[in-house]
């Protein structure tokens, strides 16, 4: 059994398998469900998330699991495929801290994006929750909101993974493209985000408040009155950041996770040659 050279073998992103994106569509199912019921709901359902926070969480940490035994069962990978995502998932958790709290400025979203374009869609979805989970036990900020908050970056992290041309677009192109999907991606964590805590603040005005029962579209007009009023600050700051990382530190990066990830040999292809060149005598 051979393996061609490492140095020679152009890194793809972690193809996801079909065992992989079944866990993965079922999560997302589960995710859109859990922010969007009360848009469903009549007047009298009752709609604090934090009564289904906790069902959402028990069925999170499970589905994160299966995503990651399904990805490395698809994709034949080893432990230190595992172990580079727990190192992410810890280098992502202490870069929150450095910024959050300040007008949006959360520096782990350009990691999120970065590790997600080298691992892929399911790695990348996982990694964006566990760093969103660890991050929270780090800065206390463990609430009915942080299985939410799992979720989003998940979707943040994975949307990266599935961005065109990973073999092909390199250089400035490359770190054009991830700068772009960064600073739409925040936005759209930000107004995810938005949807939970939104529907739980009422009587802040006729115009931008949550009215349970009315009709989807009245409703939805009011939550983009309220994201303008609301976040938009907020999220373009996370956005600028975002994008100003990607651009200065993204080059730099992209090449020490891609050397890691031939290092854990993902996808590592194998090849079994003959038996005269598995020989003592042909390898010497």
């Amino acid at each position: 059994m051979t393996r061609p050279d490492r140095a020679a073998r152009p890194v793809r992103a972690v193809r996801i398998g079909p065992r992989a994106a079944a866990a993965l569509v079922l999560v997302t199912l589960i995710g859109i469900a859990a922010f969007g019921w009360p848009l469903l709901a009549d007047a009298g359902s009752g709609l604090a998330h934090s009564r289904d926070a906790p069902w959402l969480f028990a069925a999170l940490l499970p589905l994160l699991v299966a995503v990651v035994v399904a990805t490395i069962a698809d994709q034949g990978m080893d432990a230190k495929a595992v172990a580079m995502l727990g190192v992410l998932a810890a280098v992502g958790a202490a870069l929150r801290p450095l910024g959050a709290g300040t007008a949006g400025l959360e520096p782990m979203f350009f990691l999120m994006v970065l590790s997600g374009r080298v691992l892929g869609p399911g790695f990348g979805f996982v990694l964006g929750s566990v760093t969103m989970f660890a991050s929270a036990l780090l800065t206390g900020g463990v609430g009915p909101w942080m299985p939410f908050q799992m979720l989003a970056l998940g979707w943040f992290s994975l949307g990266a993974g599935l961005l065109p041309g990973p073999e092909r677009i390199r250089g400035r192109a490359e770190l054009a493209l991830l700068g772009a999907y960064g600073f739409l991606g925040s936005f759209a964590y930000g107004t995810i985000m938005n949807l939970q805590g939104w529907v739980l603040l009422q009587g802040m005005g006729q115009g931008i408040s949550f009215h349970p029962g009315d009709p989807v579209p009245q409703n939805l007009a009011r939550f983009v009155a309220y994201c303008l009023a609301t976040s938009l600050g907020w999220d373009l700051g996370r956005a600028v950041l975002t994008v100003a990382l990607t651009l200065t530190l993204g080059s730099t990066l992209l090449k020490a996770l891609r050397r890691a990830t031939r290092r854990a040999a993902f996808e590592a292809p194998v090849s079994f040659g003959s038996p005269e060149e598995r020989s003592p005598a042909h390898c010497g």
